[in-house]
């Protein structure tokens, strides 16, 4: 592929405020051309654009002509692929288009070719051309590069894009609009991949545009999508850009600043986040059967992932996690037979992976920076409280936050869906959806997998709850568990054969799920104690005692001593309860410890705004 740079724009307001300024700062400046003034960094803005291509030609004019010569001169670059459009003052000027159009007839090039602006201040310098080549060669048309405007930004100052998010496709350009004509913060820059069989158009367009100020790529941009409705697509840089001759010196000065703040503060700055635990309530497990589900996170555990700029990607074992040393063949015997063989790094790795292919195919063209990645949890293992999860989802929430992807770049409910397929498509975990949308919206969440609605829009229903006022609900779990992934048994078989048992099992949790929902919203905890016990009664007939296994039907029959309602609140491996009677509470807590049990009662976790219920 071919870069031109457009470099033939004549000094105007910048050049101007430079030459009159009478502080001295910027007496060296005083005849520079944009593209060769200080950008990010200190580094010129026109060597960071010509250091990504070999094959580079510049478009300048005769005013500015001997500038670029001599910069060329000085770093190898070659003298004939700088093209001088003739134009001295804004009056004779070719335009925008024009200019394209010269560097590709006068240099007879045949290729597909990116358009930059060469006078173009980013934010971040360090995203990854690479990926924005390999985007634009994976769609039949155009691409023109977006970016999320910063809230001092008006859309009356840019070119706005609208594009549909499934497809990528630009639906709408709109050259500097008027307040009110679109909802759109999506700026296009002057960075565009155009197909060699598309630079005829500029020709029909030039003949349509007499005036030379109606030669911008803005213009033509609106009359290829909205008019002659060709194919553009478009991919969005999580990052910001200025042209800085559309500015003054002190305005200059200001974005020159605020990216080079902006990139200071960024800079080693450590990014930790946190997933919660969580327990299912009601409905579990027919979230992987087109049920219902409620489930809440728990402040008693987490998972907490920590991020770091550095050199080179590294991903840190966790050092009890990711054992590589043991005291002895019998420590690594027990250690293995107790935890598996498989800790936290391959879903750090996994989510890595995932993230960076979900970003390329959604047109997120992300900064090349390089991270460390360290993580630490307390969720018990095996347990079925969705550790693995937790981490995957906090590892997640580390990513977004260092490449700056929005809510809007990557939506709450396919959030949980990218989470599920890190364990399932990269990692072969048996797994649902329950776990990860509750981590994903946190507090106390209720969830329809309706055939219908997965269909239809790939997510359910997903619901926040009122979380205050909640009775103490306890939760219990066994020292020395077995894989709880291994509790799921036979049963998708059997439902994906359609046996009529476990449909009807399905359709039976997802009615105990909307009448948990009422009792909570109603405060009715006795009724949300008589239906959590169904809940189980209901897992016992399908799964049959062999698959819940001795260890989980034991801790049933210790919490329903003390007339505690009961459940398994994941996989295996744990108990959810609740029990109304203080006093019995307290015993059961003692009779359960007493048994080798891990007894806790539970701290929801939800976030501030989560006693507000919504609809997602």
């Amino acid at each position: 592929m071919i870069l031109i740079l457009l470099v033939a724009g004549h000094g105007t307001v910048l050049e101007t405020q430079i030459k009159d300024d009478d502080t001295g700062l910027y007496s060296h400046l005083i005849g520079v051309p944009k593209a060769l003034l200080p950008g990010t960094g200190g580094k010129k803005i026109l060597d960071f654009w010509r250091q990504l291509f070999t094959e580079v030609y510049l478009v300048t004019n005769a005013d500015k002509y001997k500038h670029y010569e001599r910069w060329a001169t000085a770093n190898d670059f070659p003298v004939e692929n700088v093209v001088n459009d003739g134009s001295t003052t804004l009056d004779d000027q070719l335009g925008a288009v024009a200019d394209l159009q010269l560097a590709i007839k006068s240099r007879k090039l045949k290729d597909d070719i990116m358009v930059i602006a060469g006078d173009m201040l980013c934010a971040d310098q360090n995203f990854d051309v690479a990926q924005v080549i390999r985007f634009f060669r994976s769609k039949p048309g155009e691409l023109v590069i977006y970016y999320g405007l910063e809230e001092s930004e008006k859309s009356s100052s840019r070119g706005i894009v609208e594009v549909c998010p499934e497809t990528h496709r630009i639906t709408r350009f709109l050259e500097k609009p008027l307040e009110g004509l679109t909802a759109s913060r999506l700026a296009s820059v002057v960075f565009y991949c155009i197909q060699k069989d598309t630079l005829s158009y500029m020709s029909d367009f030039l003949n349509l545009q007499p005036e030379v100020t109606d030669r911008t790529f803005g213009q033509f941009w609106e009359w290829l999508i909205n008019e002659k409705q060709l194919d553009v697509f478009g991919m969005k840089l999580p990052t910001g850009f200025q042209l800085i001759g559309q500015v003054g010196l002190s305005d200059y000065t200001k974005w020159l600043t605020h990216y080079s703040t902006k990139k200071q503060d960024n800079s080693a700055k450590p990014i930790t986040c946190r997933s919660y635990a969580r327990v299912g309530l009601m409905g579990n497990p027919s979230d992987g059967f087109n049920g219902k589900t409620i489930a809440m996170t728990i402040s008693n555990f987490w998972a907490e992932v920590t991020l770091v700029e550095s050199q080179t990607l590294v991903l840190v074992p966790h050092p009890l996690n990711d054992p590589t040393e043991f005291g002895s063949l019998q420590d690594l015997f027990c250690i293995s037979r107790k935890e598996g063989y498989l800790g936290g790094l391959r879903l750090l790795q996994a989510t890595c992976k995932k993230f960076y292919q979900f970003c390329s195919k959604q047109g997120i063209a992300l900064t090349k920076q390089n991270f460390t990645l360290k993580y630490d949890t307390n969720i018990p293992r095996q347990v079925g409280l969705a550790g693995s999860s937790a981490i995957v989802s906090a590892t997640l929430k580390c990513l977004m936050k260092f490449y700056n992807i929005t809510d809007n770049d990557l939506p709450k409910p396919i959030r949980a869906n990218f989470i599920l397929n890190v364990e399932t498509d990269e990692l072969f975990i048996t797994a649902g959806l329950q776990d990860r949308v509750v981590q994903v919206y946190e507090g106390l969440i209720y969830m329809d997998f309706s055939k219908m609605l997965m269909e239809e829009n790939g997510y359910g229903n997903y619901v926040s709850m009122d979380i205050t006022e909640l009775p103490l609900f306890w939760l219990a779990y066994l020292s020395d568990p077995s894989d709880s992934g291994r509790i799921h048994s036979n049963i998708r078989q059997r439902w994906l054969s359609g046996e009529p048992m476990v449909i009807e099992a399905m359709r039976s949790f997802a009615e105990l799920t909307d009448q948990a929902r009422v009792a909570i919203q109603d405060r009715d905890w006795n009724c949300l104690a008589q239906l959590m016990d169904q809940n189980f009664e209901l897992r016992r007939t399908v799964y049959t005692d062999d698959c819940l296994g001795p260890g989980n039907l034991k801790m049933v029959q210790l919490a329903r001593q003390f007339g505690s309602a009961v459940k398994l609140p994941g996989s295996g491996g744990a108990v959810v309860g609740l029990c109304l009677d203080q006093v019995k509470l307290v015993e059961m807590r003692q009779a359960f410890q007493e048994a080798g049990c891990v007894f806790c009662v539970i701290s929801p976790y939800f976030p501030s705004d989560s006693a507000v219920q919504g609809q997602h």
